[in-house]
């Protein structure tokens, strides 16, 4: 009964009002619609005529924010103009409130892309010396996550303070604070020990991005530094997941610490009836004929001798660890077919002496 008594008070005047209302929302958002297009239009142009890194950062991460963030701001704008009474308006405006404060949050997490964008495309990280890349990039990726972070929270602490109940709490929450903080400190150690580290490792950078490291006897490059974890994708494309703090407390590998040169080690046991010169000059035509040598150390060393064979060792640098294993590999099977060639006598053998069968007996 109720419903058609209000059906029954349902005027021409309600239903003018409610197509105006309609009006003015529809028009409020098209207009947003139309300056986002407007502007990205101006800017496509302006980065036709004069390229810019900025620019193009801009239209490739500020179209979805832009689209959600200027319709609500025209709509917000035009909300007095919407024939409504008190109380709904009321609740209406909070909603336009809220949905600003999250869309210019959004707008904000847009620009930081934009930001990382412009670094990115400034500095490569695909070249060989790339120190300085690593470290600026070791840091903008921390720097982004807690930006982003803090945007989240205030908008959120906005959001939630922009209803009167919630900020009486807040206010009477803020002076227990000191105790709830000292619990919450209590209960989140390891969790707050890991942030602090990773701030540590952000700056003092005994890890980077692309980091060439041995952990936990693996081998692998450096590929994400999270807040509270490192991700290393491994030789074999495993990824191993450890803790930030492991970086602070316990021992590991970086072979591109400083630069991301490295030498390689190549071990032969052979006779002691083995000619070491051939074997030097063998070595020295092999690295120059290899584009994988990087022409700063290439020697060969007999560096120990033992019960029945000598220990020869090859020493050759190469740019980065990847390249220093393939040249050990090549360096390893050339020298080995070079002596079953030209030397095969004087591969690992054992002699046995024959006691009579000769003067002073037989070897054999």
């Amino acid at each position: 009964m109720e419903l058609l008594e209000q059906l029954r008070h349902f005027t021409l005047d309600h239903l003018s009002q409610f197509l105006q209302g309609l009006g003015v929302v529809v028009a409020a958002l098209l207009v947003g619609l139309v300056l986002k297009w407007i502007i990205f239009k101006v800017l496509a142009a302006y980065q036709h005529w004069f390229p810019s890194v900025w620019v193009e950062g801009m239209l490739l991460k500020l179209g979805k924010p832009v689209a959600y963030f200027l319709p609500l701001l025209v709509l917000s704008t035009v909300l007095p103009l919407l024939p409504l009474a008190p109380r709904p308006f009321e609740v209406l405006r909070r909603l336009m409130e809220i949905l600003l404060i999250c869309t210019f949050a959004y707008f904000l997490i847009g620009w930081v892309n934009v930001v990382q964008y412009r670094i990115r495309k400034k500095h490569h990280i695909d070249k060989e010396d790339n120190i300085r890349e690593r470290r600026l990039f070791t840091q903008l990726q921390f720097i982004r996550r807690l930006v982003i972070i803090l945007i989240i929270f205030f908008a959120a602490a906005l959001v939630l303070m922009s209803f009167p109940t919630v900020r009486k709490i807040g206010t009477g929450l803020l002076t227990s604070a000191g105790i709830a903080g000292v619990i919450v400190g209590f209960a989140a150690q390891r969790s707050l020990a890991n942030l602090l580290a990773g701030f540590q490792i952000a700056f003092t950078q005994p890890i980077r991005i692309d980091d060439v490291l041995v952990v936990e006897n693996e081998w692998g490059r450096v590929e994400e530094i999270n807040l509270t974890y490192v991700v290393m994708r491994l030789w074999d494309q495993r990824r191993l997941v450890l803790p930030i703090n492991y970086f602070i407390e316990k021992p590991f590998q970086n072979w591109t610490r400083t630069n991301a040169e490295i030498l390689g080690t190549v071990f032969l046991y052979l006779d002691y009836t083995i000619p070491v010169e051939p074997l030097r000059q063998e070595l020295n035509r092999i690295l120059k004929e290899t584009p994988l040598w990087d022409g700063r150390v290439g020697l060969l060393q007999v560096t120990d001798s033992k019960e029945r064979t000598l220990e020869l060792r090859m020493l050759v640098s190469a740019r980065d660890s990847g390249t220093a294993f393939d040249l050990r590999c090549l360096v390893r099977e050339q020298l080995v077919d070079f002596v079953q060639k030209n030397y095969p006598d004087c591969l690992p053998m054992t002699r046995t002496v024959v006691p009579g069968a000769a003067e002073g007996g037989m070897i054999i």
